[in-house]
């Protein structure tokens, strides 16, 4: 098994208004994304992945002029991997209000000639998954063999089943929820007003002012990635190792850093500073916050889900605290209660909720044989064939 190699990203541009679920217009906007793989004559063996909070479209792969540049689920994503790209064609798309080159507050409203800033209109799950299908138009994709996705990838993974039911066969929703508990919507809100207080926001108009409020986006990083470790693997990472402990076994008695912990939450959030956007990191935590597929019928999942036609692979991790699998149940029953082909995997990961984006052999394994499956299907010509 090998990278998929060097890949480029593409960018296709939209001058149709997409009406969003907020009742506002978006218009000429752009969407990045990459392709690997080759596309089938019926175009049948199409496989969309959906991004989560940080990552992009750049799934797989590295960029010629970085070497280092491995795509966020390179390990998932390419000759031989479980999504093998020798019979797959896998299409990674990068959402709207994003800072990876798709459409998004940083860049120049046509109706002012500046940034939008915090002008730009807030966005959902389901808006996301309007626009993907818009750029599966453009491509001639009628139908996906698969959509995937973990964490607020999984999230868009679903939807596409309720939205566009007959447009994917297969539908994998790995480390996801169908909607966020108090807890999780508390941690955003906590991640935001880090943002939102920090005196270099300027209301969201920092590029006008040349700054970026780091301490804000510093803040927030550490209280998300807190949320993506378990306890275990926090333990046993760092356990109460202070930073310096070969020099000086001793407190600094003061608040700088002691622990490693520390340390290590202070790098990541330093780093995510350094490229991640403001404005976007808020659209993109409120996008979470609103998916409820089931708000629209009383709260009630089983009949959000009973229009969907797709195949499922639901898969959930034991130590996943920010997604646990009893939300993941939650989605399995709801389909078995539309009796529709569910497989799920609960699996025993030490890793927390970044366990999806890591190389436990059983979660690899799971993921491979269900694609064996997607992959016998698209051989027996079942392309225009909804399950």
């Amino acid at each position: 098994m090998g990278s998929i190699g060097i890949v480029s990203p593409q960018a296709m541009h939209f001058a149709e208004p997409l009406r969003l679920a907020s009742g506002a217009r978006i218009a000429d906007y752009t969407l990045m994304y990459e392709t690997y793989g080759t596309l089938n004559a019926d175009k049948s063996n199409a496989v969309l992945i959906c991004h989560a909070l940080n990552a992009s479209h750049h799934v797989a792969g590295t960029y010629a002029d970085n070497p280092k540049s491995a795509g966020w689920w390179d390990n998932m994503v390419g000759p031989g991997k479980p999504v093998d790209t020798d019979r797959f064609f896998v299409i990674g798309v990068n959402n709207l209000g994003s800072c990876f080159g798709s459409t998004g507050p940083m860049h120049v409203n046509p109706d002012t000639g500046k940034p939008y800033g915090a002008a730009f209109p807030l966005v959902t799950v389901e808006d996301w998954v309007a626009a993907q299908a818009r750029l599966a138009d453009q491509l001639g994709i009628e139908q996906f063999a698969a959509v995937m996705g973990g964490s607020l990838g999984g999230m868009q993974a679903l939807a596409w089943s309720i939205m566009f039911p007959q447009r994917l066969r297969h539908c994998v929703v790995i480390a996801s929820t169908p909607k966020l508990s108090a807890q999780n919507i508390a941690f955003n809100d906590v991640a935001r007003q880090a943002i939102l207080t920090d005196p270099d926001y300027h209301g969201g108009d920092f590029y006008e002012h040349g700054v970026v409020p780091k301490n804000g986006l510093k803040v927030a990083r550490m209280v998300g990635h807190i949320t993506y470790l378990s306890n275990d693997d926090m333990a046993e990472k760092f356990g109460r190792k202070l930073r310096n402990a070969a020099e000086n076994n001793d407190y600094k008695f003061g608040f700088e850093i002691d622990f490693e912990i520390e340390s290590y939450l202070r790098y990541q959030g330093d780093k995510f500073s350094e490229y991640f956007d403001a404005n976007t990191y808020l659209l993109i935590t409120k996008a979470l916050d609103y998916f409820d597929p089931a708000r629209e019928h009383g709260g009630d999942l089983t009949r959000a889900l009973e229009g969907t036609r797709a195949q499922f692979l639901v898969a959930s991790f034991t130590t996943d605290w920010r997604f646990e699998p009893a939300r993941s149940r939650e989605i399995v029953q709801a389909l078995i209660s539309n009796r529709r082909k569910v497989t799920y995997a609960e699996i025993d990961a030490p890793h927390g909720h970044d366990a999806f984006l890591l190389e436990d052999p059983r979660y690899m394994n799971v993921v491979r044989a269900y694609y064996e499956r997607v992959w016998e299907e698209c051989q027996r010509g079942t392309a225009k064939e909804a399950a």
